[in-house]
């Protein structure tokens, strides 16, 4: 298909947008996560995680604890919350590109 609509849809699928990234980030600390877990799961280096990471602890999405030589991330509550909200949204986008915009979520 070469509509308009598919077009602008592959175009956005190229790269993932943040509260994609957040929430999967989010989901992957659920049960603890060392770094290298997440930047395998997330699909992203490890200067995009430390951006991510940092963020998401300085606003009390994730907590960051000593273990052993490496660091374990946990999902707080209010992350937990916020994960549950996006994904929501993305829920909600995915009818709308669907109804609106005829394309496959």
């Amino acid at each position: 298909d070469n509509s308009l609509g598919w077009r602008i849809y592959r175009m956005r699928m190229k790269k993932r947008s943040d509260d994609l990234i957040i929430s999967q980030i989010l989901e992957i600390c659920e049960s603890g996560a060392r770094k290298t877990r997440i930047v395998y799961q997330a699909n992203l280096n490890s200067t995009t995680v430390n951006r991510y990471l940092e963020c998401l602890i300085e606003t009390g999405m994730i907590e960051q604890s000593s273990h052993g030589a490496s660091y374990l991330f946990k999902t707080t509550e209010k992350g937990a919350e916020l994960k549950d909200k996006l994904s929501k949204l993305q829920t909600e986008m995915d009818e709308l590109r669907t109804t609106v915009l005829n394309i496959p979520a």
